[in-house]
């Protein structure tokens, strides 16, 4: 009688050191997945860009590129004086959105020496004030409000819009800027070209806008606006040391207009999502990519 009760107490024993011990065989090879997932993974970038429509598709390319890579990415819109900031102080990684010389040049005036700059990404950018082909005005000395109502702008404290304040007092011109952003601008534009109505926006190439819209630059005879920009890709000092092949990636990034208005076209044209269409275009350009992601060759 002894025995049995002592076996009564070993059987449920016995039973849930079994049960105990194929938990932690579950246990193991789960941790043994996450930590598989976790080595696929190299590290984080956080990438910052401004909410114009070159930039959502340049961000997305390059985000969806690193990912590739096997990064985890962030992309993180914000305001232009912050996403130049957030690189100088470090808490992000880096944007391939500086346009320059012009359209950024007091962000770059404050922030340059505490980013490093990889370079152009993009090359012969133009920015400046644009009117449909159907208006009889050609020049930024046009510009009065005998011609329109208002200069429809963008964001306050982009680049373009600064110009504009500038050409409007170089100019004497007695018209006021209206800024709101770059969504709300071309849907202005597209409003006032139905209906044939005058209007003048600022303007920059690449831009998807010139692609579906027959509208053209005002020549500017006082030189207000760069004839000539760049979009440069800038990173936070220590990357290079931190995460060199996601370094290398963006130093490597470089594209055409055309590129660019691709995916733009994409995104406005058939309402297609950023990352869709950022993966659209990746998947038609597989060449260029894999060049971006050869980090192994000499520049």
């Amino acid at each position: 009688m002894h025995l049995f009760k002592k076996g009564k107490w070993i059987l449920p024993f016995l039973f849930s050191a079994l049960v105990l011990a194929a938990c932690g065989d579950n246990e193991g090879e789960a941790s043994g997945d996450e930590a598989n997932e976790a080595e696929d993974v190299k590290g984080e970038i956080e990438l910052t860009y401004v909410a114009w429509e070159s930039e959502v598709a340049s961000s997305n390319v390059i985000g969806l590129v690193l990912e590739e890579a096997g990064y985890d990415v962030n992309l993180n819109q914000v305001e232009q004086a912050i996403m130049w900031q957030s690189v100088a102080q470090g808490d992000a990684d880096g944007f391939v959105a500086g346009w320059l010389p012009s359209d950024m040049a007091t962000d770059y005036e404050r922030y340059g020496d505490e980013v490093v700059d990889l370079g152009p990404n993009l090359e012969g950018n133009r920015t400046g004030l644009a009117v449909p082909e159907y208006m009889d005005v050609t020049s930024i000395e046009e510009v009065t409000t005998d011609n329109f109502d208002e200069i429809t702008g963008i964001d306050p404290g982009a680049g373009v819009v600064d110009s504009t304040e500038q050409a409007i007092e170089a100019y004497d011109l007695d018209i006021t800027l209206q800024t709101s952003s770059d969504a709300a601008m071309t849907a202005a534009l597209d409003s006032a070209i139905d209906n044939e109505e005058p209007i003048v926006v600022t303007a920059w190439q690449p831009h998807w806008k010139f692609n579906t819209y027959d509208i053209r630059f005002l020549e500017d005879p006082e030189g207000i606006y760069e004839e000539e920009e760049e979009i440069r890709t800038m990173v936070r000092e220590g990357l290079e040391e931190d995460e060199p092949e996601a370094y290398q990636i963006l130093d490597n990034f470089y594209w055409e207009a055309d590129d660019m208005n691709e995916v733009m076209l994409d995104m406005a044209e058939n309402d297609t999502e950023p990352k869709d269409a950022a993966q659209a275009w990746i998947d038609d350009n597989r060449e260029t990519v894999d060049e971006w992601l050869d980090t192994d060759s000499e520049e």
